[in-house]
């Protein structure tokens, strides 16, 4: 038999064959495979189907095509870290500790100087699929701590290729050490090192590596008959956005495009991968993004968010609504546009159910099955969604109807600084750079006639008081019940940075930290 090494050139059907291995039978009980495609700081408006016209994602359109596209799909917070730790534990970041209280509806993560990360208590995703024999792996970010204790290994993942935080850099290693890359639970290298993103052209082969992580995990598993779990979490369209040198300048939107071009081709690989072996009708795959597109980074750093407002880091429709797609041939129908409101924490549960799992019953579960929705034949109950920034639920979603209690978009210093989170949309009254509480009197949208949030509707009309009536009792349950969890964004030290990794002796890289100084950390926005 031939061995089946990771491989750079060969066409991932004809790999399948040199390894003389065919499709795959899983008998009809077994429980379906999942992968989760997370893509980051990619925006609704990136994608053909859903109104791009520059032609950068043929294979996510054929998905669509194929599959299920959810158009009213939200991240839980317009932010990387959060909206992860949402999306694994199936809980808003203010009951799973992805927040901080260091200031009043403050954006948080996790830098390379944050001591926290997910604790102990949160139970995550991989750890209860465990329960039904799943394997389970990671590729790409984290984002969810890098300390001990914080790692995915410890938290379920059987495997992992990528990074514990953002690709940012490159450091000189005295002052602040670059990220490293592990392979489960030993660093390997780090960016900008072993691991190079050239900043001046943008290229880079980390999303290969990634996809091919990805399609080794899948094909080892298949062999196996081993029902498995991937969470493929490609950051190429996060500042500073890079792709290979295969995609480079073919795209019409600059780098962006050129990282978009890549990841779709990566998807339409994986979707292709699962078909040529068999599995692709025991196989759920859902493809989302963890935040809206990050516009305050400039055109050839970001993407679109459609006719939405503002983009990532801000609780209007364009920082949480993303794109979607479910398939699963066979089960889910084809060529469905859905409608139902969706949350990225409702994968968390409805990933269990398919797996026939049902989630923690020792705490609150903000995701809902989507079971029913996928079937396009039983619509969700009503159900809220929440915007959250920080500490603050800043809207809420009923229907059509948004509600803002509070607006902001940043700080007047920042803007006057050139940093604005929605460059190009100010709407007086509403993207206010001052945090504005609504609560008294909330701004009302109707998204269906202004997806756009520019015209609040005038609270003198009858539709303004019957929607009030509609939300306020949802809102007064959720603040009354809520109980939050501990913070676990709120300090930082320069000490506890990627200095010396789990592996940094290995490789004779690592660096002697500074002596420990915790302090409060400061979130601008």
């Amino acid at each position: 038999e031939v061995a089946c090494p990771a491989n750079h050139g060969i066409g991932l059907l004809l790999l399948a064959l040199i390894c003389g291995f065919g499709a795959v039978k899983i008998q009809d009980e077994a429980p379906p495979n999942i992968i989760l495609l997370l893509m980051d700081d990619m925006g609704w408006g990136d994608l053909g189907v859903l109104g791009q016209p520059s032609k950068e994602t043929p294979n996510l359109d054929r998905m669509a095509a194929q599959g299920m596209l959810f158009s009213n799909f939200y991240t839980a917070n317009p932010l990387c870290s959060p909206s992860r730790a949402a999306l694994l534990t199936g809980r808003l970041p203010v009951r799973n500790g992805f927040y901080t209280t260091n200031g009043h509806a403050r954006n948080a993560y996790t830098p390379q100087e944050i001591v926290a990360g997910i604790t102990k208590d949160e139970v995550l995703l991989p750890a209860i699929l465990k329960k039904k024999n799943y394997a389970s792996k990671i590729v790409g970010k984290w984002h969810l701590g890098h300390r001990k204790g914080h790692l995915p290994l410890e938290h379920g993942f059987d495997k992992w290729f990528g990074s514990p935080n953002c690709h940012f850099g490159p450091y000189n290693n005295s002052d602040r050490p670059n990220i490293p890359v592990y392979h489960n639970s030993e660093m390997v290298g780090r960016y900008y090192e072993e691991f190079v993103i050239n900043r001046k052209t943008g290229e880079s082969n980390l999303t290969h590596m990634y996809l091919q992580e990805g399609i080794d995990f899948i094909l080892n598993q298949a062999k196996a008959h081993q029902p498995f779990f991937l969470y493929w979490a490609a950051d190429a369209t996060h500042a500073p956005v890079y792709a290979s040198k295969r995609f480079l300048g073919k795209s019409q939107r600059g780098r962006y495009g050129d990282a978009v071009m890549e990841l779709d081709d990566s998807v339409g690989q994986i979707l292709a991968f699962l078909e040529s072996l068999g599995i692709s009708n025991n196989t759920f795959v859902f493809f989302t993004s963890d935040n809206g597109a990050a516009v305050m980074s400039g055109p050839d750093e970001s993407g679109s968010n459609g006719p939405f407002l503002c983009g990532k880091e801000t609780t209007f429709e364009g920082g949480m609504r993303e794109p979607a797609i479910a398939w699963w041939p066979g089960q889910i129908p084809a060529g469905v546009v859905n409608d139902q409101l969706g949350s990225v924490m409702d994968l968390f549960t409805t990933s269990l159910a398919l797996a026939g799992l049902v989630a923690p019953d020792d705490r609150v579960i903000d995701g809902l099955d989507l079971r029913p929705a996928l079937s396009h034949q039983n619509p969700l109950p009503h159900r809220p969604i929440f915007y959250y920034r920080g500490n603050e639920m800043m809207a809420v979603r009923m229907g059509l109807y948004k509600a803002h209690y509070w607006t902001w978009s940043n700080s007047w210093e920042e803007f006057n600084q050139g940093i604005n989170f929605c460059p190009g949309e100010e709407v007086p009254g509403v993207t206010t750079h001052i945090q504005k509480e609504h609560t008294m009197q909330p701004l009302i949208f109707h998204l269906g006639r202004d997806p756009g949030e520019k015209y609040p509707i005038s609270v003198l009309t009858e539709e303004y008081q019957t929607v009030l009536k509609l939300i306020s009792p949802v809102v007064e349950q959720h603040k009354s019940t809520l109980v939050p969890s501990v913070p676990q964004l709120n300090m930082c030290d320069l000490a506890v940075m990627n200095w010396a990794p789990p592996g940094c002796e290995k490789l004779g890289k690592c660096l002697k930290p500074p002596k420990p100084n915790p302090w409060k950390c400061e979130w601008p926005h």
